[in-house]
Order: structure tokens, then sequence, then C-alpha cells
């Protein structure tokens, strides 16, 4: 395959990753408006959000088996094409039918849980392992800047345009990719075909659902009495049960949505642990504009808190490609290693006095930026890619990014409760980002267990050899 063929790849997945990494936070500016239009209340507003997170994490781990067994092309090309479907479902849903919003946000987090993990395994069919990094950095970059770019872009949209165009520009998109897609995309098959695990897929889908909803409905600032509540315990239970449930399952089935063999590997172990540990990093930072308005108030207000999230982002943009680039000459222990590192010193930071000044959140922020570069970016992929076979890519993949959305749910009930304990305001968010910060050092160990370079190309040379 040439160079060309491999661009034309790679822009069919970057505009993939795009779109539907977008829509999980550009919806934040547009909830007044939709609020307005539906006529509904504070209580059933959040479920914009709540159902897309549901519902793209139940298909993460099935999208990415169904690739696995019938090819990257063909389920990469329907997850888009679902996605563009819920996207038209949401533009065109009555103003008396809010559940029909719920319904095409639904279908939109179903398509999309499949974008990223398909898109990782493309990469690894396709590019030599000496190319991996750079390409799988920047897929990395995307995805990790549409989460904190998504705010500032939907504020944008609708300084023009109502709501209902955040997700009407999803379909020229998705149209360009699945025309490019069906074009350019390779097939992949295995070469036997065995029963598929639908036991497995509805213990696993269970799990994640209960456990999402679970988290997603504790109430920051009664944590301890909301996390006793009927509507936080009891899913929480379910989560966890399921989950000591869910590998007696997967040991019995012929082909299992979850390869448990993956897990045998102390390099795969590490990974998945550090990409909750992002999950919490990245996702922590949506309270850096409330930290900002604590810390400094005459300058800072609630208009403009969220440019405080741009240094973030600019490093991210810059660091995403520049670690997909070293990690081809480094390795990923290297990479892995300096990313937690510096989250770790940002987060520090964050809780210093250092807030006190315009110019300390500014450096906070971007070397928090530059080392969820790495933990985002190609470095956990690279990985994965290595200890997976070409039959279990995608699952792998799929592994990381469900690590990863763990994390993220976990990490606004861990901050906000933290907050929220120790009473809000500058001391509050300075306690909270703390204990991220210690949690972040943790993993800095951690990385200290993962295979240097010469025992990654040697895990390469092996399974190509295979």
């Amino acid at each position: 395959m040439n160079d060309k063929t491999r661009n034309q790849i790679l822009l069919v997945l970057f505009l993939g990753v795009l779109m539907g990494a977008l829509d999980i936070a550009i919806v934040a500016p547009a909830l007044p408006s939709i609020q307005k239009f539906f006529g509904v209340g504070d209580r059933i507003l959040p479920w914009t959000f709540t159902i897309y997170v549901l519902f793209n994490l139940i298909g993460t781990p099935l999208m990415a088996k169904l690739s696995d067994r019938f090819g990257r092309r063909s389920i990469y090309v329907l997850d888009v094409t679902l996605f563009a479907l819920g996207s038209l479902i949401v533009s065109l849903a009555p103003a008396n039918l809010f559940a029909v919003l719920l319904a095409g946000r639904a279908l939109q987090g179903f398509g999309a849980g499949g974008i990223f993990p398909v898109a990782s395994a493309v990469i690894g069919d396709t590019f030599p392992p000496e190319k991996r990094g750079g390409a799988l950095g920047l897929i990395g970059a995307v995805f990790g800047l549409a989460f904190l770019v998504g705010p500032i872009l939907g504020g944008v949209i609708l300084s023009f345009t109502g709501w209902q165009w955040l997700f009407i520009i999803n379909l020229p998109i998705a149209a360009v990719v699945i025309f490019m897609g069906l074009k350019v995309l390779p097939t992949t098959h295995p070469s036997t075909r065995r029963p598929f695990d639908l036991f497995g897929m509805a213990i696993l889908g269970m799990m994640l659902a209960s456990l999402a909803y679970g988290l997603n409905q504790i109430d920051t600032q009664n944590f301890f009495g909301s996390l006793v509540s009927l509507k936080v315990l009891p899913f929480l239970l379910i989560g966890i049960i399921l989950l000591f449930v869910f590998p007696r399952v997967e040991k019995k089935a012929d082909d299992p949505i979850v390869n448990l063999n993956l897990f045998k590997s102390r390099q795969t172990v590490i990974a998945s642990i550090l990409s909750a540990g992002a999950g919490l990093g990245e996702s922590g930072m949506v309270f850096i504009p409330a930290l900002a308005v604590a810390a400094m108030p005459n300058i800072i207000n609630t208009h403009n808190a969220s440019y405080l999230l741009m240094p973030v982002v600019l490093a991210m943009a810059v660091g995403s490609p520049l670690v997909g680039r070293l990690l081809d000459k480094f390795g990923s222990k290297v990479m892995v290693f300096s990313g937690t590192l510096l989250l770790a010193i940002g987060m520090l930071m964050l809780s210093s006095g250092l807030t006190s000044m315009l110019w300390g959140f500014i450096a906070s922020a971007a070397v928090i930026g530059l080392g969820l570069s790495s933990l985002l970016g190609a470095p956990m992929r690279y990985i994965m890619l290595n200890e997976a076979s070409a039959e279990d890519r995608t699952s792998a993949q799929g592994v990381i990014t469900l690590f990863t959305s763990i994390g993220q749910l976990a990490s606004s009930a861990l901050v906000g409760a933290v907050a929220a304990s120790m009473g809000g305001g500058v001391k509050g968010y300075g306690s909270a980002y703390m204990v991220v910060g210690v949690i972040a050092a943790i993993m800095v160990v951690l990385t200290l267990g993962l295979k240097n370079q010469q025992q990654e190309r040697a895990t390469q040379a092996q399974a190509e050899a295979i």
C-alpha cells in the first residue's frame, strides 16, 4: 500500500473521529435553547448527555467485536451511518416530543461508540509499525481536542444559527466519510466464523449501563447521601456484581466479546488502568473555569472563564502529533512516563497558590495538555496494537476507549465530591486537583512496569512472524 492511499485512509478516519467526538461536548452551549424549545425541566435536561454516554459505552465493545468479525470497512461505514441518522432524528425532533431527541442522541452515541476503536484498528492493519505512532497521534489528537473544543465551537455556531444546526452539519460530513470509506478503507475477515457471544454482550451492556447511570446520578453537593439513594446505590451494586459475573461468562464463550487473554499481558493491564486515569484527568478539566472564577473574581467571570481551557487545547494540538512522531523514535514507555509525569505536575500546580495569578493558570493548563497528549493520543493505542492479535485488534482498542470513558464518568463525581466536601471555591477545587495529582503520581510509578522499546520491537517481530 502506497503513502497516497494511506493518507486517504487517514483522512476518512480523521473526519469520522472528529464528527463523533465533537458531539459529546458540542451540545453544552445549546442546553438553554434546547430546554426552552422542548419546555423540559432541569432534572430531565441532563439526559441529553447521559443517554449519549450510556449508548456510547454499550456501542463500543459491540461495534469493536463486529469489526473483528465482519471487517473494518463495513462496520466503520455502519457506525457513521447510524451516527448520521441519529443526528437527523435529533434535528427534526418536534417541540412537544423530547423523547425523539433522546432517541436520536442514543443512536448517535451507539454509532459513535465504534468509530474510534475501529479507526485505530484500521491504522494497525494498514500502517507499518514505524509509521503507526504518527497516524495514531493525529487520530488521538482529534479525539482529545474535540472534548475541550466542542463547547467553544458550539457557542460560535449558536451565535449565527439555531441549535438544530449543531446536528445538521454532521450530515454532509457523514456523507463524505461514507463515500470515501467505501472507496478506500480495507476489508478484513477472520478465517473462521464462530457463534456470536450474545449472552456476554448482554451482561457487558447491563454492567456498563448500570455503572454509567449510577455514577452520572451522584449529587456532588451531597455525595455520601446520594451514594446510598435509590437512584445510585442499586445501579452501582448491579454494575459491581456483573463485573465479577462477566469474566466467568466470557471464559465459557467460543468467541468472547472481550478476549480475556488480553489481560494476561501486564502491558495491557497497565495501559487499561492508565487510560482510566487519563479519562479522569481530561474530564477534570471542565472544572477549571469554576476554579478560575473563585480564584480571580476581579478579572475572570462566568462569561470569559471558559477561555482558560484554551491552553489545554493548544498544548494538546501541538503535543499529540509530536508525541506520535516521538513514539516511533523512543517507544511507548518513555512517552507514557513523560505524559503521566507532566499530568501530575500540572494538577499539583493547579492545587497550589499559582491559581491566584493568570499566568499560573495558563502554565498549569499547558502542562496538563502536554501530559494528556501522551495519555489520550497514540501511546496507549500503540501498546494495544502490539499486544493484540489481528483478530482481536479492534476489541483491544475498544478496551482502551471503555476505560477512558469510565475514567471520564468517575471524574465529575470525584472532583465534584471533593470540592463540595471542602466547601467549594479555591480551597475545594484546589483540594480536588490535589487528589487527581496524587492519582497521576501513582500512574507515573505504574508506567515503570511497561515494556521498553527493545521489548516492544521484539513483540512486533514475533507477531509479524506468526
